[in-house]
């Protein structure tokens, strides 16, 4: 019985050493993340003269961060205030408090160093492997698309490589009949609001279904309203996502079963499995040559099909999960980008209308009543000119996030392992030493000689990024755009409406929070 005792009291004596040992050792790397790491990083940054924020535990800046942008939306801004500090409030605040090309904050337990060194800027983005994507905190954020976008080293290239003939400018010739139509329906929406006459419009919505049918259109071609069905899922779950972002992530959160967490596991299934259905359908297709290769999935297939030939071995090759990812990118790169170019380039025509005139002139005088073909619309300077300048003051995000994985060196300072950088294209955007002091205005006539001569051949203008990792649908955003504005200059006069509220906010792209209300006057 006392042997029996013995060997009980050692067992629990074993199992509460093997607990104090298991909590001892999480205890460690909890403290060590949270406060012993993070003091050697900031240490090390003031040890080279770069200046910055105090680490606050565990929370570092997100406090002040979603304080300040929280209060920054509450109150719209003048058509000619400089739209950084309601955009940017933190980012801008913490720029003007240190005052140099080189400075860091922090996200939480890990420091964000911001750079707005155009040579370093230039640097970084030309070394993707060295200075990687920031991979989002909130792993829902990833529901919206990995792909592309969220690859790096070796599968950023095979993905880069395989995706690229599909936007490929012969590629889009033949999407232009689809930009056609959505842009036709938009006009014929319009001219039965009007009806000859004058009427206030939110065109914004009405751009955003316009791009959302191009992609629905482009990327799926004959599967055209299962598309569509899709795409109207991505926004459903965008909205979600984006709320759940917004919040301070705890690991392990997106697992309870909350209704909105429930919810988006139902639309990520359901897109998946739409998605899914649809290329396997083109895989069969492709096999029998019965496929369209004139959609993005036909041409994105296709190029999959060849690499894997051309390499003899299909791991070569983007996997059918893979390549539903890339789809659901499609979504953002074009739907996004394009609804928010159209919509501030008509915004800022809306104010200037002299521009507007000169814009619409040029249309007539290219094209006159014929349908717009891809010849006439690369000859557009003006608009060329226009878009270049709206893309200045309202670039589809304010900066790019980089992050480097091992001590790293960049001009003269050395980053520490895990280090978040921010490349601040928007800073540069409104920079008064690079632009002059209109640099808040909109001047169009600036980008007369090209983007060269504005920038006096500095890298410090890359609305689509920049390096080996700029944005791959930027033609096809660009396109889309100059056949819709070409259209609506041809059907419509506009102008700002008394109702319009400025108010610029960033919701993963650079939106009118409040809308874009405009007058509206048939031709």
């Amino acid at each position: 019985m006392e042997i029996t005792t013995m060997s009980t009291t050692a067992a629990c004596y074993s199992v509460a050493v093997l607990a104090v040992s298991i909590m001892a050792v999480y205890g460690w790397r909890f403290l060590n993340w949270v406060w012993l790491q993070p003091k050697r990083m900031e240490k090390m940054l003031r040890e080279q003269g770069l200046k910055g924020n105090k680490y606050k535990f565990l929370y570092g800046d997100a406090k002040e961060m979603v304080n300040m942008t929280t209060q920054a939306k509450l109150k719209p801004i003048k058509l000619t205030d400089s739209i950084l500090p309601r955009v940017m409030p933190y980012n801008y605040t913490a720029a003007k408090t240190y005052a140099g090309s080189i400075f860091f904050t922090w996200m939480g337990p890990r420091p964000m160093v911001h750079i707005t060194d155009p040579p370093l800027i230039r640097q970084m983005l030309a070394n993707y492997n060295q200075f990687q994507k920031q991979k989002p905190s909130n792993p829902l954020a990833r529901l919206l698309g990995k792909g592309l976008v969220d690859a790096d080293a070796d599968q950023w290239v095979k993905h880069r490589k395989i995706i690229t003939p599909a936007f490929h400018v012969e590629k889009l010739k033949l999407m232009l009949p689809a930009f056609h139509i959505s842009c036709s329906e938009l006009i014929n929406k319009w001219e039965g609001l009007t009806k000859g006459k004058s009427c206030e419009v939110d065109v914004y919505p009405h751009l955003q279904t316009m791009t959302s049918d191009v992609i629905s259109r482009t990327a799926f071609g004959s599967s055209y309203e299962e598309g569509r069905r899709i795409f109207e899922l991505q926004v459903e779950l965008s909205k979600l996502v984006i709320e759940s972002i917004r919040s301070m992530y705890i690991p392990g959160s997106r697992f309870l079963p909350t209704k909105k967490h429930r919810r988006i596991k139902e639309i990520d299934r359901e897109v998946t499995g739409s998605i899914r259905k649809i290329i396997n359908k083109r895989v069969s297709a492709l096999e029998t040559e019965k496929s369209s290769k004139e959609d993005l999935l036909g041409l994105l297939l296709d190029s999959n099909e060849k690499e894997m030939k051309q390499e003899g071995n299909k791991n070569f090759g983007l996997t059918i999960d893979e390549v539903i990812e890339e789809c659901k990118l499609f979504y953002f790169a074009g739907q996004e980008t394009t609804a928010n170019l159209l919509v501030w380039t008509m915004i800022m025509l809306g104010q200037h209308v002299n521009w507007q005139d000169r814009a619409r002139d040029e249309v007539l005088k290219v094209f006159g009543d014929r349908k717009p073909d891809i010849d006439g619309l690369n000859h557009l300077k003006t608009i060329n000119m226009i878009f270049h300048e709206v893309l200045r003051l309202y670039p589809p995000g304010e900066a790019l996030g980089r992050t480097v994985h091992e001590e790293t060196k960049i001009g003269n300072i050395i980053l520490p392992s895990g280090s978040l950088i921010m490349l601040h294209l928007m800073l540069l955007h409104y920079d008064a030493d690079i632009w002059g002091d209109d640099v808040n205005e909109f001047n169009p006539e600036r980008f007369a000689e090209g983007v060269s001569k504005a920038t006096n051949g500095q890298h410090t203008y890359f609305p689509f990024g920049g390096g080996p990792r700029t944005c791959i649908g930027q033609a096809f955003a660009i396109l889309e755009a100059k056949l819709a504005l070409a259209m609506i200059l041809r059907r419509f006069s506009f102008e700002l409406s008394p109702a319009y509220t400025h108010a610029p906010h960033t919701i993963l792209t650079l939106q009118p929070q409040f809308g874009a209300q405009l007058i509206l006057t048939e031709l």
